[in-house]
């Protein structure tokens, strides 16, 4: 009986191994630190198994020869349709780079995995799987070895102390490693302050009167702290262009002493 109502141990298995194939497909995002991770992932492709099942066991109480029919398709295509508002909610675009496409079509992959389990394909789901980590892990070397055209404009956001002659040699690294930089930008600057003593920024602590036998510090009556430290913060916008690696450049950057952060693409390389 719970065969025909479909709640048996197929049914089950099934569920099961969307689970199983989702959690594995989102492990491999968590590791990386994407934005949908082992529970998104997880979640997706389960429930989507899950809607299959309905669309094809739900609604056989009502079916009436010649009368009702029912379509289980129907249903698989409004799960094509509504995966994509979470896929959607994971891109984002600032000015000219696109971020989360990937992530975004790896959902919609689990989604697919999710769905072939629950109509009963586990070869497919299983395969489909196995082809997703070679997309993930081996694609990346074939990129990393197409011949790049010398004319595309890659982009590079970098960070750095002011005042330190830092871009000029953030501009002989990138002359060094073959790239040309057709484009300078300043996009915004800022004050970074490291305060000792909870003072507002530029503010020295007040000097302490003589009944003071002690500042909180531990500094002599009258003595005056040191005041906070602050240093300005530029973020530049560079536009290359070259034939090599743009992520092996701007790991090379993030070693200049005085960057902060470098962002080139997907990839935010923080610098020490």
């Amino acid at each position: 009986m719970g065969e025909l109502t479909g709640q048996g141990w197929p049914q089950i298995g099934e569920l099961g191994l969307a689970f199983v194939l989702s959690a594995i497909i989102g492990l491999e995002r968590e590791v990386r630190h994407k934005s949908a991770g082992l529970r998104t992932h997880t979640l997706v492709g389960f429930a989507a198994a899950l809607i299959m099942l309905v669309s094809k066991y739900g609604f056989g109480d009502i079916l009436a020869e010649g009368r009702i029919v029912l379509d289980p398709s129907r249903i698989a295509a409004q799960i094509v349709t509504g995966i994509g508002f979470i896929g959607g909610g994971l891109i984002f675009v600032r000015r000219d780079s696109v971020r989360g496409l990937t992530t975004a079509a790896i959902v919609w992959l689990t989604t697919a995995v999710g769905m072939a389990c629950g109509a009963g394909l586990p070869i497919l789901a299983l395969v489909v799987t196995a082809f997703h980590f070679i997309v993930v892990f081996a694609f990346p070397y074939i990129v990393d070895r197409l011949p790049n055209s010398r004319w595309t404009p890659s982009a590079l956001e970098i960070s750095y102390e002011d005042g330190r002659g830092i871009l000029r040699d953030v501009l002989v690294a990138c002359t060094q490693y073959d790239f040309a930089v057709s484009r300078v930008r300043v996009e915004r600057e800022r004050w970074a302050e490291d305060q000792r003593d909870g003072s507002h920024p530029g503010e020295s602590a007040q000097v302490r009167g003589a009944g003071d036998l002690q500042s909180p510090s531990g500094s002599e009556p009258g003595e005056r702290e040191a005041p906070a430290r602050q240093k300005k913060i530029v973020t530049v916008a560079l536009e290359i262009q070259g034939t090599r690696s743009v992520a092996k450049l701007a790991a090379k950057l993030a070693e200049i002493d005085g960057v902060v952060s470098v962002n080139a693409g997907d990839a935010n390389i923080p610098s020490d």
